[in-house]
């Protein structure tokens, strides 16, 4: 939390101390709750398994109702990176075995694997870190392992084992602690450094989600509270959250889910140093889903009903650390007054209604400014439902990457909100002036970049190298990065590649081969 400097002449170990005592216990740490104390919201487990009791997560198996394979609880609001999280633990049987999953999968049915910092009533278990499903013990008490590129461990011993377990205690409340940095995880139980895995090797992932673990065997009871997250900036990536909306316009259109997941698999495989998260279905309710970002990017339905209505506060905090904004198509367009305004701040240009249009035309790009996001990007001409006439703030600091003049035929709807008005009539047919379909923005008012795109209706476009370069080269620009000298290259992305997470079903008359084709003959070119 930065602080202005405007209290004159006040001692300022006086102010700190006032400003500490004013803060909520663990806000100035970063620190967010992801359980809330009263249900299972946010929380999905195996049925008859998992409950909340006295403002605890209470996993429980008994004789009647025993487990075949191991189960977990799974937070299903998002994905961690690099993050500390901690949580209190108590054992309430004679036999348990548990643990805590980061970092990991879902492999479906309420199974995870993957990196498991362990709890159990067994005396050496507590403390260590195993891999669920994977390669097994990774580190005992007081071990320190490094695994190098090549899958090859070694170990040091940096404390007694006997000795860390005095810091645990049986049938009380333990305090847990993990942080996962880099490819490093530490684990602490009661303030403890227990163990220590740093993973070099192609099996370690960055990222995954966490999740509680009841294991098979005798009956066991298990608890867990105050669980807080606090992610942790990425010292080693750049990281690009990707906000996908809602299902929307059917099949091959408005495919925000399948687009999204499409260019972060594209940065990840394509670059070295990008690592993304995608959310899907809205909104996140992942408390902690900008912490650490360096650019988000929405891409989704916009308007009265844009899922960033009421989420302002979360993207003006994150505009304001210097995080990157972008908006992909719809998502472009919000209401004029408090949204519009914070469009402009946070990206130069909107989509207003009674001002911009949304007709659907072949748009060709001849020439580009000399800039970051242009280098790689080559002529072309593609049919999209590309908006026009964008409402710019009268700051300095946008520049236009993609800018054609619209064809008449593009402005003979009656006027609308969205199909025509005088003023785009005036500017696009009396004066010809060209229209700006994809920007940046150098923020003037705020620190940090962002962009606004109007093409993306078409999901099958993103086929087309140079359509997918730009914003590609885009995305890594507002996220700080620098873009390469022949831009964001990426291997042919296929017909069937973008079948991939659509939200719909192909319909039986839809021409695929008339897409094949097209694509093709783009790869081509």
């Amino acid at each position: 939390m930065r602080m202005t400097r405007f209290f004159g002449g006040m001692n300022w170990l006086a102010v700190g101390l006032i400003a500490v005592l004013a803060l909520p216990a663990g806000a100035d740490e970063g620190f967010k709750p992801i359980f809330n104390g009263e249900n299972l919201d946010g929380w999905i487990g195996q049925e008859g398994y998992w409950r909340v009791e006295d403002g605890a997560i209470v996993g429980e198996m008994t004789e009647d109702n025993p487990l075949e394979k191991n189960t977990f609880l799974i937070w299903d609001e998002g994905e961690a990176d690099d993050f500390e999280l901690r949580f209190s633990y108590i054992i309430d049987s004679e036999e348990a075995n548990s643990g805590v999953q980061v970092r990991s999968v879902h492999e479906g049915d309420y199974v995870v694997a993957g990196p498991q910092p362990d709890i159990a009533t067994v005396d050496w278990i507590t403390g260590i870190h195993y891999e669920e499903r994977g390669r097994g013990i990774m580190a005992r008490r007081g071990e320190r392992t490094t695994i190098d590129e090549n899958g090859e461990k070694t170990t040091e011993r940096f404390a007694d084992e006997g000795t860390l377990a005095g810091s645990i205690h049986a049938g009380v409340w333990n305090d847990y602690k993990v942080i996962a940095r880099g490819p490093s995880i530490q684990t602490y139980i009661n303030d403890t450094l227990m163990n220590e895995v740093i993973d070099h090797s192609p099996e370690a992932r960055r990222s995954g989600v966490i999740a509680f673990q009841l294991h098979t065997g005798p009956p066991m009871k298990v608890r867990f509270k105050d669980i807080e997250l606090k992610r942790l900036p990425l010292e080693d990536k750049t990281k690009v959250v990707f906000v996908a909306g809602p299902q929307s316009h059917g099949y091959g259109a408005h495919e925000h889910r399948a687009g999204c997941m499409l260019l972060a698999r594209l940065l990840e495989e394509n670059t070295d140093t990008i690592l993304t998260t995608v959310y899907t279905n809205g909104w996140p309710s992942d408390p902690t889903a900008f912490d650490n970002a360096d650019a988000i990017v929405m891409y989704s339905d916009g308007g009265a009903g844009h899922m960033a209505v009421g989420n302002l506060d979360s993207l003006r905090e994150a505009a304001e650390r210097g995080v990157g904004i972008g908006a992909i198509h719809y998502a472009v367009e919000v209401e004029a007054g408090e949204m519009g305004d914070a469009w402009l701040e946070f990206m130069g240009g909107f989509f207003e209604t009674h001002w911009s249009v949304n007709p659907w035309w072949t748009a060709k790009f001849d020439t580009y400014p000399e800039h970051d996001v242009t280098r790689g990007v080559r002529g072309f001409e593609l049919r999209d439902e590309w908006y026009y006439h964008m409402r710019f703030t009268e700051h300095e600091g946008v520049t236009p990457i993609f800018s054609a003049l619209p064809p008449p035929e593009t402005l003979e709807r009656a006027d609308g909100p969205h199909s025509g008005n005088p003023h785009v009539r005036e500017a696009v047919l009396e004066r010809e002036e060209e229209q700006h379909l994809l920007w940046v923005y150098d923020r003037a008012t705020l620190p940090g970049r962002g962009f606004g795109f109007t093409g993306g209706h078409e999901h099958w476009n993103w086929a087309h190298p140079d359509f997918r370069k730009a914003i590609l080269n885009c995305i890594v620009w507002i996220a700080g990065e620098e873009v390469p000298e022949g831009g964001i290259e990426t291997p042919v992305v296929t017909f069937e590649e973008l079948q991939a997470n659509q939200d719909y079903e192909m319909p039986e008359r839809f021409n695929a081969d008339r897409w094949r084709e097209l694509i093709e003959q783009w790869q081509a070119e």
